[in-house]
């Protein structure tokens, strides 16, 4: 249950991978569990948007695997602010760890390993369901961005929308609401005063290393704390060598390879929302 790319990263199109992964990230969140020990310990990537579906979805594919500790990779452009909370105190239950990028498994001389490359997005409504994580690793050229939350089928032209005053009732309560969960997972005022900051017809706000740190969504600056036996990689991805996951970890059929992101525009997408969601359209910064 989860989004593959396979194959070699010497034979991967630069264009087409990157087209491959924002399009994943417009899609409702899937989860693939890579197992690829002993090596490396057993983690998760979980790709695309939270939708009403997402916590029924990661149930599902958590049933059946000791998934306490794990840690979860994550791409994500945001999603439902109500559906957001539910999967985040759904994690904060199992311990489970958080870091933003796209999973690899690369093949280096001392054997398999697994990786996260950097260059992936955690928006909106993603960074608040990278705060549940228990412990959170955010890499150096990962981007963190944010912004306030709205109604989600209005977000596109969020000035010339009409609102009425049970859709004011609606962002409030959602806010609250939001804000009550902040605090759960230990986040600070400042990351709700950044996002709240930001209406949705401007660019997301890119959190700083500095930021990340005073809003207490980096509780570590060491990969080892989410992925004890894994890596940052900081290779271009034409260095790395990889084969098709599946063909060595058991478990991995689902698990992606290697992707690579480019500065050129994308937009975030918007997930069916559960009260307000949160949506923007942003311009990729490297």
């Amino acid at each position: 249950m989860g989004l593959a790319f396979s194959g070699s990263a010497a034979g991967l199109d630069k264009h087409d991978s990157t087209k491959a992964n924002v399009e994943a990230r417009k899609e409702p969140m899937r989860f693939s569990w890579i197992a690829c020990e002993p090596r490396c310990g057993n983690w998760i990537t979980a790709v695309g948007l939270v939708t009403g579906e997402t916590l029924k979805t990661f149930n599902d594919f958590a049933a059946g695997r000791d998934l306490a500790g794990a840690t979860v990779v994550l791409d994500s452009g945001g999603g439902s602010v109500n559906d957001a909370i539910a999967l985040g105190r759904r994690w904060r239950e199992l311990g489970l760890r958080t870091t933003v990028g796209t999973g690899a498994v690369v093949t280096t001389a001392a054997g398999d390993r697994a990786a996260v490359l950097p260059e992936a997005y955690c928006e909106s409504m993603c960074v608040f369901v990278l705060l549940s994580g228990k412990t959170r690793y955010v890499p150096e050229r990962a981007h963190v961005r944010v912004h306030q939350i709205w109604m989600g089928d209005r977000a596109e032209n969020a000035r010339a929308a009409s609102y009425t005053a049970e859709d004011l009732t609606t962002v409030e309560r959602d806010i609250g609401r939001l804000a009550k969960y902040t605090f759960e997972m230990g986040g600070s005022g400042d990351l709700l005063h950044l996002a709240l900051n930001i209406p949705p017809w401007e660019a997301l706000y890119e959190l700083s290393p500095s930021e990340l740190r005073s809003t207490n969504l980096v509780t570590t600056d060491r990969i080892a704390d989410v992925l004890p036996d894994g890596e940052v990689v900081e290779s271009p991805v034409a260095d790395l060598v990889t084969k098709p996951v599946q063909d060595r970890f058991p478990g991995a059929t689902n698990a992606p390879a290697v992707v690579t992101m480019t500065g050129q525009p994308t937009k975030t997408a918007e997930a069916e929302p559960s009260g307000a969601a949160a949506v923007s359209t942003v311009p990729a910064r490297q």
